[in-house]
């Protein structure tokens, strides 16, 4: 084998080893579910930037794992969704409310409305009955 060879398959063996090294690090920080990024990456692996977005294995394996985490939610994004809902709840029932004394309303305007139609006819027919 000359040197070359040597180079070439050391070479390659050193590639292999990072590829295997970012691999079990993107599958470990899936299973721990915590969010993938490459700068975390590059700390947990000292691997450089370009050589996530550049290595089409490495990018297979990333681009999957980012489909997953994007069906999973944040724990801190489902605490808010729970007091977005109570807050909603909240805005529900006062509408509820606001709707029922609205109707109130709108019906003594009516019956308003009509006493005062009646006062009216009252006070026409009497000026009337005066003249």
């Amino acid at each position: 084998m000359s040197k070359y060879d040597r180079m070439v398959a050391l070479n390659k063996k050193a590639s292999d080893e990072k590829i295997d090294r970012a691999r079990r690090t993107i599958i470990t920080m899936v299973d721990e579910g915590e969010k993938i990024n490459i700068p975390k990456l590059m700390e947990r692996t000292g691997l450089s930037r370009g050589f996530f977005y550049k290595n089409p294995v490495v990018r297979k394996e990333l681009d999957r794992a980012l489909e997953l985490q994007a069906g999973m939610q944040n724990p801190r994004r489902n605490i808010l969704d729970m007091a977005m809902e109570g807050e909603i709840q909240t805005l529900q029932h006062q509408i509820t409310l606001l709707k029922r004394e609205k109707e109130e309303l709108e019906k003594e305007n009516i019956r308003l409305r009509e006493a005062l139609g009646r006062k009216n006819f009252t006070k026409l027919k009497n000026s009337f009955e005066s003249t």
